[in-house]
C-alpha cells in the first residue's frame, strides 16, 4: 500500500484572540483552538463518498483506515492499495487536504449502501442500537476470547497516563483522545481529535496500518464517555477491556455484554465502575 501526502496539510491547532474577563477585570490575549474541518473519504472504484466527517487535520490515513475497518470495507491493510489527498485541478487549492481518494484492492466489493447513513457524521454522531448489533453479527463479529487479567492498580493509573500524553490538549482543552495500552499498562499510542469517535478510528487505522491487528491483549482508554459506536468499533478490532473517563449508555453496555467486552467507566482519581465482564480486573 502507498500513502501520497501533500505539503501544508493544515495544523491540529490555530490561534485566535480571546478576551478574558477574570476577577471584574478584562484583558485580551492569545489562545489555542483546536482545529476542526470536514474530510470527505472517496472511493476510486467504484466512484463513490462514502463519508464526510468532520475531524482534527493530522493522522488522516489512520482515520480513513479505522473508519472504513469499523464498517467493515476492510479487514487488513492488504485491502487498501493506495490512499491519497486530492489533487483534482478542479477543487480549489485549499480543500485538496479535506478530500482522500482511497483505491481498495481490485478484487474487493464493499457493501456501499451499509454506509449511507455516514454519508454525513458530525465529530460526535450516533446511530441505531438495533441495527448495528444486527449488523455486527451479520459481519460475523464473535464475542471476545481472552485470559487477561488486569489489576485495579494498573487501571487506576491510565487516566495520568492518557492525560500526559495529550499534547493538543494541553494546548487547547478542547479535543478527544483514545489511547491504546498494553496488558502491563505501558502507553502504546495515542490520537487525538475533536470527536470522540475519529479518535478511536484513527487509534485502530494505525493499528492497521501498522499490521498490528487484532489487538486481543490490549486496553483502550477514551477520554469521553463509552457510546454504542466507541464499543462497536472496539469489538470490530478484538479490544477486550475498554475504560472512560466518563460513563457508559446503556446500549453500549448492552454490546459490552453481547460481545464480552470489560466495560469501566467513572475512571477518575482512586475509583471506577466496572459494568461487564468484571472477573478480568484483580
Amino acid at each position: 500500500m502507498s500513502l501520497l501526502i501533500m505539503k501544508n496539510i493544515p495544523k491540529s491547532q490555530s490561534k485566535s484572540k480571546v478576551w478574558v474577563v477574570e476577577n471584574g477585570q478584562i484583558r485580551s490575549r492569545t489562545d489555542f483552538l483546536v482545529t476542526e474541518e470536514p474530510l470527505e473519504i472517496r472511493l476510486v472504484s467504484p466512484a463513490q463518498t462514502v463519508a464526510v466527517t468532520m475531524r482534527t487535520p493530522g493522522a488522516d490515513f489512520d482515520l480513513v483506515a479505522g473508519f472504513l475497518y469499523s464498517e467493515g470495507v476492510i479487514i487488513c491493510q492488504e485491502d487498501i492499495q493506495q490512499m491519497s489527498y486530492c489533487v483534482d485541478s478542479d477543487i480549489e487549492a485549499e480543500q485538496n487536504y479535506n478530500i482522500i481518494k482511497v483505491e481498495l484492492r481490485e478484487e474487493l466489493k464493499p457493501n456501499l449502501p451499509s454506509l449511507e447513513r455516514h454519508f454525513f457524521t458530525s465529530s460526535a454522531c450516533g446511530v441505531c442500537g438495533k441495527t448495528s448489533l444486527e449488523s455486527l453479527k451479520i459481519k460475523g463479529c464473535i464475542p471476545v476470547n481472552t485470559n487477561i487479567k488486569i489489576t485495579s492498580e494498573l487501571i487506576l493509573q491510565l487516566p495520568t497516563k492518557l492525560k500526559e500524553a495529550q499534547n493538543i490538549f494541553t494546548k487547547t482543552g478542547g479535543l478527544h483522545a483514545a489511547a491504546l495500552f498494553d496488558i502491563e499498562g505501558n502507553l502504546l499510542k495515542l490520537r487525538e481529535d475533536v470527536g470522540r469517535h475519529n479518535a478511536l478510528d484513527k487509534l485502530i487505522g494505525s493499528a492497521i496500518l501498522s499490521k498490528e491487528m487484532p489487538l486481543n491483549n490490549c486496553i483502550v482508554m477514551v477520554s469521553g464517555r463509552s457510546s454504542f459506536e466507541i464499543l462497536q468499533k472496539c469489538i470490530m478490532a478484538k479490544i477486550p477491556l475498554l475504560c472512560a473517563v466518563s460513563a457508559p449508555s446503556s446500549l453500549a453496555v448492552t454490546l459490552a455484554q453481547e460481545f464480552k467486552v470489560t466495560l469501566i467507566g467513572f475512571l477518575r482519581e482512586n475509583r471506577f465502575n466496572i459494568y461487564t465482564e468484571a472477573e478480568r480486573i484483580i
